[in-house]
């Protein structure tokens, strides 16, 4: 069944390598010419803003969660199409995780794999089923995936933990998945 919505986690903030930025604009476009609404972290900044600038552009559906304390400093995104300002990142978690059918990884810091890591054990412990899916943008999540997969041989991750966790190397082969 295909998936019509996506929670997009990635980085709030502007980096160097064009080449992250550059896949979070092709990422949003390609959702965007596909019907698939876009739930994200609600900021206009960084790769985040890049993925909604571009899918706005393209006539997408764009919903952002962002907790009260960040609107000011993720700057919260005023084209969009719905915004909800929260209380909390674990409420921000909490309706990206309920307003999305699948999840997908862009480049990202610490936030990012906060994110990443909870959507990754709710679907361990049966809270949520649903896959997730690792753009790997110039092999980003290649280290992460091998690390994940060496805790699962000593097994401390059981095997279908790891199974719903897809590594991609580019928006077209997630665009495969997602169909």
């Amino acid at each position: 069944m295909p998936v019509k919505s996506l929670t997009v986690y990635c980085a709030a903030r502007n980096v160097e390598n064009l080449v992250y930025a550059r896949a979070a604009t092709e990422l949003g476009a390609e959702l965007a010419k596909r019907n698939i609404t876009i739930v994200y972290g609600g900021g206009s900044v960084g790769l985040m803003g890049a993925v909604a600038d571009a899918a706005i552009a393209n006539g997408g559906r764009v919903i952002g969660v962002i907790p009260e304390a960040l609107v000011d400093k993720e700057h919260a995104h005023a084209g969009i199409t719905e915004t909800h300002v929260v209380g909390t990142m674990h409420d921000r978690k909490a309706m990206l995780s309920g307003l999305a059918e699948a999840f997908v990884c862009l480049p990202g810091g610490v936030g990012t794999m906060d994110e990443l890591f909870e959507a990754v054990t709710w679907n361990q412990i049966g809270i949520q089923d649903k896959p997730v899916y690792l753009l790997d943008v110039e092999g980003f999540w290649t280290p992460l995936k091998a690390f994940l997969e060496r805790v699962g041989e000593i097994g401390f991750v059981p095997q279908t933990t790891l199974d719903r966790i897809h590594l991609v190397p580019d928006v077209g082969t997630l665009m495969e998945h997602l169909a």
